[in-house]
């Protein structure tokens, strides 16, 4: 399945930690722009369905247009919605961005065999396998308990503040 949900834990960690200095939007659709490619691939059938995105320049890339367009398209969405949220900065759409990108391909690189991360600069994966597929859904899932029992807390904070 290319759109991994498991990634988000780790995104609602980084929103714990980062607060108003980090859009969980903008990491959401970064996620979503990073898994393009493996979706076209699955759909026409390719050998390699994790290439070019999925290297250090090309989550630069995807994190570049990921800031860009996620910033005014969450704005919008959050105002739309009428949720209450601090002034949305670019700082926080780069933030998310490039922490969901570049944490997309650590993420993928550790259990998928064709990537190649480091490429042009370098072939092969020396991610693959560091844990196990296990190990790592487990560590994303609990990094998603503990973002969210820090927005919790703080949260509750800053009501009795």
């Amino acid at each position: 399945m290319p759109f991994t949900p498991i990634h988000l834990g780790p995104g609602l960690a980084f929103k714990a930690v980062g607060g108003r200095h980090f859009s969980f939007m903008v990491f959401g659709g970064s996620q979503v722009l990073m898994d393009l490619e493996p979706l076209i691939g699955i759909l026409l059938d390719k050998s390699v369905l994790h290439g070019a995105t999925h290297t250090l320049l090309g989550a630069s890339v995807i994190g570049g247009i990921a800031t860009v367009t996620g910033k005014p398209i969450s704005a919008f969405v959050l105002q739309r919605l009428k949720f209450p949220h601090m002034p949305f900065t670019w700082s926080a759409a780069l933030s998310g961005a490039f922490l969901g990108t570049y944490s997309h391909v650590l993420l993928d690189g550790i259990m998928h065999s064709d990537m190649s991360p480091w490429w042009p600069f370098a072939t092969g994966n020396p991610l693959l396998s560091r844990i196990s597929m296990d190990q790592l859904h487990t560590a994303c899932f609990l990094a998603g308990v503990f973002g969210l029992l820090g927005l919790a807390v703080g949260a509750a904070l800053k009501r009795r503040a």
